[in-house]
């Protein structure tokens, strides 16, 4: 089956895992969705992640991450730019998600980069999706 969107399909897998308690989640690899994964592992909020080969395109296997208590570190994912309306942002216009405790990420011409690392950068982009 075709996945029009990937990037939306990988952050509905992870939003339904993490509200079933699930420890891992598969997604589709794509070269995004494997930015996005090390974004979220670099940020604290999955454990890891690995590549699991299928004879096709291969998986994304995602070890999620809870707290002390099992609640979930993932609370929202928000996909921002969509296929049928892309969102851009320059460095001054990137947001700060939960004024700064959430991240923000960002494609763009350096690679998939956090909102923070995009600042540090001082280089803006296609804005993906919004993690609080």
């Amino acid at each position: 089956m075709a996945i029009g969107d990937p990037i939306a399909d990988m952050l509905t897998r992870i939003r339904n895992a993490a509200r079933n308690k699930a420890k891992s989640v598969n997604v589709i690899n794509t070269k995004v969705c494997r930015g996005i994964a090390s974004v979220l592992k670099d940020e604290g909020y999955i454990d890891s992640f690995d590549l699991v080969e299928d004879g096709r395109q291969g998986q994304i296997r995602i070890r999620l991450r809870y707290g002390p208590g099992g609640e979930a570190i993932l609370h929202s994912l928000t996909r921002q730019s969509k296929p049928g309306r892309r969102v851009y942002a320059s460095v001054d216009e990137l947001p700060r998600p939960l004024q700064g405790l959430g991240i923000a990420i960002v494609s763009t011409s350096k690679g998939v980069v956090s909102d923070r690392k995009a600042r540090q950068d001082r280089i803006g982009g296609e804005l993906l999706c919004v993690i609080e």
